[in-house]
C-alpha cells in the first residue's frame, strides 16, 4: 500500500486533475467513484479499480489489516469496517492511503465516506441497430434525474440506455450518485444524435405525451420498444412526437402538476414489467 501525505505528489497532483478532467467531460479516460457503496458495488459487478483512495486516518482507526479480520463479520466494529473489506478485496499494489483533506480534494462531497475509486470508463460504442428494449434520453439536463432513471433501469430489467446529444454527462459524479451503482448493470451509450436513432431504430417507439396519448394501463407492452423520455421542461420534441409509434400518457388526479420525469419513466418501466412479469400457479 502506498501512503502520500503531500499535496505536490506527482501522483496526487495527476489523480487531482485526471478527477476534474472526469468530473466534467465525457470521461472516456476513467471515471471517479466516491463512497463506499458505490466502490462496493463496482468491486462486485466489475473487479478492482486501478486506483482505490483511501482515508489513511480513518483506516488507522479501523486497526490495519488485523483489525479488518477480526471486524469483517462484527455488528460492532463500526461504520469503517466497510473501509476495512474495501482495503481487503484490492491489491495492495492499487492502494493509496492519503490525509482526509487530500481525499476530499479528489471529489466534490464534503465529508465523504474515506474511499474512492479510479476506474476505467467502459467506453461503450453505438451498437449497429436499436434493437431489444431500450430507453432512450432526449436532452435531460438535470443529473439528479439521469441518476434516478439509470437506477430504474436497472431495477426494471431494462439494460440499454441511450442519451442524445445535449444530455447530462452519464459518468458525472452527480450522476453517479443518484444511480447507487446502477451504470454497472447497464450498457450506456452517449452523445445519440437524432437522425443517427432515427434510422437505427428497430423497434416501436413509445413517448409520454399528453398530446394524442392514451392510458398506459391500456396499452399492450409486452413485446420490446424504445421509451423515449423528453427534456424536463420542454418535455418530447416534435420530432419525436411524430416519429412515436405509441403515445401515452400516466392517468392521475385532475389539477395536478404532470409526474416529475424520473417518476414518470419508474411507472412506465415498472408498468411493463408487471405485464411482462410470468406467474406461476401453484
Amino acid at each position: 500500500m502506498k501512503g502520500i501525505t503531500s499535496r505536490s505528489n506527482p501522483w496526487f497532483k495527476a489523480m487531482r486533475q485526471d478527477v476534474r478532467q472526469a468530473g466534467r467531460g465525457r470521461g472516456e479516460g476513467g471515471v471517479w467513484l466516491e463512497g463506499v457503496h458505490l466502490c462496493q458495488e463496482y468491486l462486485q459487478r466489475v473487479g478492482a479499480p486501478v486506483w482505490a483512495v483511501f482515508d489513511a486516518r480513518r483506516l488507522e482507526k479501523g486497526g490495519g489489516a488485523d483489525g479488518a479480520a477480526r471486524g469483517s463479520g462484527d455488528a460492532e466494529a463500526g461504520p469503517d469496517a466497510a473501509l476495512q473489506g474495501l482495503l481487503q478485496a484490492v491489491p495492495p499494489d492499487r492502494v493509496v492511503a492519503v490525509p482526509p483533506d487530500m481525499l476530499e480534494q479528489l471529489g466534490d462531497v464534503a465529508g465523504a465516506q474515506g474511499v474512492g475509486f479510479w476506474v476505467n470508463h467502459p467506453g461503450v460504442r453505438h451498437p449497429a441497430a436499436l434493437d431489444g428494449d431500450w430507453v432512450l434520453l432526449d436532452r435531460l439536463q438535470d443529473p439528479g434525474n439521469v441518476g434516478s432513471i439509470l437506477r430504474t433501469c436497472a431495477a426494471a430489467g431494462i439494460t440499454q440506455v441511450g442519451l442524445l446529444a445535449g444530455s447530462a454527462a452519464a459518468w458525472a459524479p452527480k450522476v453517479l450518485r443518484a444511480a447507487q451503482g446502477a451504470h454497472f448493470a447497464l450498457k450506456i451509450v452517449e452523445h445519440l444524435e437524432p437522425d443517427w436513432v432515427a434510422d437505427h431504430l428497430r423497434v416501436p417507439l413509445c413517448v409520454t405525451t399528453l398530446e394524442g396519448g392514451s392510458d398506459l394501463y391500456s396499452q399492450d407492452l409486452h413485446g420490446p420498444r424504445a421509451w423515449l423520455l423528453g427534456h424536463e421542461g420542454q418535455g418530447v420534441a416534435p420530432h419525436w412526437l411524430g416519429r412515436a409509434d405509441q403515445r401515452v400518457f400516466i392517468p392521475q388526479e385532475p389539477g395536478v402538476e404532470s409526474l416529475n420525469v424520473a417518476a414518470a419513466a419508474a411507472v412506465c418501466l415498472f408498468e411493463q414489467r408487471r405485464q411482462r412479469r410470468v406467474v406461476t400457479v401453484r
